[in-house]
């Protein structure tokens, strides 16, 4: 085998590799597998070392971290429910300019779309 058919296999084994690596980083990504969700405590032993607090003040941020924790879970569970009634809201008015086969062609999509929001989502 000639140098060049070395050089040619080298290159195409390294741009595999290359769009193989960024496939699997964007899918592991777009899948949620490498978000993290908040950890309070981790947040707040890394502001008493970073900003130096004291005992005190380590304790009240734990304590307002946790009342905005609660009114963050709450306005997100407003919001969800909001956009679940403007989905259906819209998905009701879909449904009446589709024909009764492009219906349940619709309703397969719409079954998948929520799936995978529900993946998404945890």
């Amino acid at each position: 085998m000639s140098p060049r058919a070395y050089l040619y296999f080298a290159l195409t084994f390294l741009l595999g590799a290359i769009i193989g690596g960024t496939c699997v980083y964007y899918y592991a990504w777009s899948a949620g597998h490498w978000h993290r969700p908040f950890n309070r405590s981790s947040f707040v032993s890394h502001l008493k070392r970073d900003l130096n607090l004291s005992d005190a003040q380590t304790q009240q941020l734990g304590q307002i971290i946790e009342g905005s924790t609660k009114k963050f879970n709450s306005a997100q569970q407003q919001a969800s429910s909001q956009l679940n009634a403007i989905r259906q809201e819209t998905r009701s008015a879909i449904r009446q300019i589709l024909s009764p086969q492009q219906s349940v062609q619709f309703d397969q999509l719409v079954r998948r779309w929520d799936e995978r929001r529900r993946r998404l989502s945890r």
